[in-house]
């Protein structure tokens, strides 16, 4: 059951509140001076504080409510506060909602508006613990994987990479080929790195082949190497990437460009573990853990007649999938801390602005906004002006949420959700502010704001 501490010189009003609240199963205590009710803070759980703003007699200024507020603050930064006020002090009341207060109400109040403030901050502030209790069961996870496997310096906070990274190192130690599926600068490569060094041939070479930048006719020679004299301009015979790898991990990037012939060899390679040079009938024999990356649909490309299906069972046997940076929105900011390096400052505006692009680029688009950003914004801190994002880029609107009348397309940032929207949201989670809010992407204020411009009842 939540508790709510009532702080109010009259011990009536503590009273009544604990008879209201009971009715929504609502535990309530009471005291009446701030040191009781800092005293009662430190012995007790509480999930909320309403608090007056004047407590000693004859006196109307607000400065004992204002001190108060501010020493509850500092000793409890997330515990949400709810001012209790006479309408001579609401410009008081409203510096310290942007002082950090949840809200204000007048005395006297109304029964049903202070249900529904104190119900709308319990609920948030349980999905916040929920929220933050959760994080630390993310942080503790990354933590043990930190501790037992090498991570190569891969940053992320997000719950699908953690997936994709914990998958990684679980399959490290197996002998069996790995496909890692995703777009391009999503991470692949490092994937692949999280792999080999977590394996049995930690210690033999990393080989990378990126088989989109090849060209067709040389991409065999590549791969498999050639003897002197097997195509135009091989004056000497060349190790191929198969031989340069032997011991250790080749990762072939882009597997879904190579061509049949190629795909063919492959094959047999990975079969066998035996390949011929370009122009010689010498058979070699390596041991190769083979890694494999693409950003292609292979099934389709399977149906198509484009990649040989036998192939790719070869090169799946575990399938790690890392999805693009905008499916990983937890990674953002820290991947963006980490590229911006020490001393540095994202700005708040900076920072929404991060999270709000779509990234079609992926982590190398946002490595390059960052390093663009630091560069513009000189010394100083990096703001929204400086990454230069572009609007196209944006996220789209959540659902529900219609775009302005005459926007142009691709314009920066979401319309305001209209009344079909904001009733629709009220009704999923059953006119409980806080939770309607966080589907609509708004915050409590911003949609109390706007149920009252469209003529929306608050209760």
């Amino acid at each position: 059951m939540p508790t709510v501490l009532v702080i109010d010189d009259n011990p009536s009003v503590a009273t009544a509140l604990e008879v209201l609240f009971s009715l929504e199963d609502i535990d309530t205590l009471g005291a009446t001076s701030p040191e009781a009710g800092l005293e009662a803070l430190a012995e007790h759980p509480v999930d909320l504080v309403l608090q007056d703003m004047n407590f000693t007699a004859d006196t109307t200024s607000g400065r004992e409510g204002e001190a108060l507020f501010r020493t509850i603050r500092e000793r409890h930064p997330d515990l949400p506060v709810v001012l209790l006020t006479a309408w001579t002090h609401l410009e008081s009341a409203v510096e310290l909602v942007k002082a950090g207060a949840a809200d204000y109400l007048a005395k006297p109040w109304d029964d049903r508006k202070l249900l529904a403030t104190v119900s709308n901050l319990l609920a948030l502030a349980e999905a916040r613990r929920e929220l933050g209790r959760m994080r630390e069961g993310q942080a503790r996870r990354r933590d043990e994987l930190a501790g037992r496997y090498d991570l190569c310096g891969m940053v992320f906070a997000d719950p699908a990479t953690e997936r994709a990274v914990a998958l990684a190192c679980q399959v490290a130690r197996a002998d069996v080929p790995v496909l890692i599926t995703g777009p391009n600068g999503a991470g692949k490569e490092r994937i692949a790195e999280i792999i080999q060094a977590n394996s049995a041939v930690r210690d033999g070479p990393f080989v990378t082949v990126n088989c989109g930048a090849l060209p067709g006719e040389l991409i065999e020679a590549e791969l498999f190497g050639a003897d002197a004299g097997a195509y135009t301009g091989a004056n000497r015979a060349r190790e191929g990437k198969f031989e340069a790898a032997d011991g250790g991990t080749l990762f072939l990037d882009e597997i879904g460009t190579l061509p049949a012939e190629g795909q063919t060899k492959l094959l047999r390679v990975l079969e066998t573990g035996r390949f011929a040079r370009l122009g010689s009938n010498r058979e070699r024999q390596v041991r190769v853990r083979v890694i494999s990356a693409t950003n292609a649909d292979l099934p389709g490309m399977i149906r198509s007649g484009e990649f040989r299906e036998d192939l790719f069972y070869r090169l799946n046997t575990i399938e790690i999938p890392l999805p693009p940076l905008a499916e990983r929105p937890e990674d953002i900011l820290p991947l963006a801390e980490h590229f911006l390096g020490p001393g540095r400052t994202l700005s708040v505006d900076a920072r929404r602005a991060l999270r709000r692009h779509a990234w079609p680029g992926n982590v190398r688009e946002l490595k390059n906004t960052i390093q663009r950003g630091a560069l513009l914004a000189g010394d100083g801190d990096i703001d929204e002006a400086h990454l230069q994002l572009v609007p196209g880029g944006a996220a789209a609107p959540a659902a529900g949420v219609r775009s302005a009348p005459g926007a142009a397309a691709g314009a920066p940032g979401p319309a305001a959700p209209d009344q079909a929207a904001v009733e629709s949201a009220l009704n999923r989670h059953g006119g409980v502010i806080a939770r309607a809010a966080a589907d609509l992407g708004m915050s409590r204020q911003a949609l109390y704001r706007r149920m009252d411009k469209l003529g929306i009842p608050r209760s």
